[in-house]
């Protein structure tokens, strides 16, 4: 679901890039004492894994792209803090290289997808971890991908009533909210199954090497 250049007004992105500056600074204290010899490997494995996932995109309705984001895994596994700054990094990376998203729109997909996307995560798996974890780690994976996307399709159809013209013609993305939330939310509920199974499929894989926080 990466929004690319072009899409965002300065009104949005400018104001973004200040409130994911803070974001990534609180990400990154005391991130000397949460990485050890340890977490950087598995670090490093997971976010290489989210980055191949995040390369696999398809072009969806509503100018954005629907792929897995295996940012419930990092989220779960590592934290909110260190998922966070490591899907930035896959972010930036995507965008210079591949043109996956956008610098612009770096901090909104930043955001959505890495801050939103782990915060939803953890909510959930610690919600209904007691219950049972496949259903917990299932149900995180599913509504990150719910709450990402529903966080990028709400920036998208906000930018005709945030920029126009005097005419009332949309200067960046053309499409309101009637034609962005759907477009952008059903498919994804179904791409959210996919990352469910493959983010349980993940975790006991970790569960196995004792990967798991307790």
């Amino acid at each position: 679901m990466h929004i690319p250049d072009g899409f965002l007004s300065p009104q949005t992105y400018l104001p973004a890039y200040g409130v994911a500056a803070a974001a990534w600074y609180w990400a990154a204290r005391g991130l000397r004492q949460s990485l050890d010899e340890q977490t950087v490997p598995k670090l490093a494995a997971m976010t290489a894994l989210a980055y191949g996932l995040g390369l696999i995109m398809v072009p969806i309705p509503g100018g954005t792209s629907g792929h897995a984001l295996g940012i419930a895994m990092l989220a779960l596994l590592f934290g909110t803090r260190l998922a966070f700054l490591s899907y930035s990094l896959v972010l930036l990376l995507q965008s210079l290289l591949f043109g996956a998203g956008g610098i612009t729109a770096l901090p909104v997909n930043a955001l959505a997808m890495g801050l939103l996307g782990a915060w939803s995560a953890v909510g959930a798996y610690q919600i209904l971890r007691n219950v049972s974890e496949a259903l917990a780690v299932a149900a995180a994976a599913w509504l990150s991908v719910m709450v990402s996307g529903l966080a990028v399709a709400l920036v998208l159809g906000a930018q005709p009533l945030i920029a126009h013209g005097a005419d009332g013609t949309p200067l960046f993305f053309p499409f309101g909210f009637s034609i962005v939330l759907p477009a952008v939310l059903l498919p994804h509920a179904l791409i959210g199954v996919g990352e469910a199974l493959l983010t349980l499929f993940v975790w006991r894989f970790a569960r196995k090497r004792n990967w798991c926080p307790a």
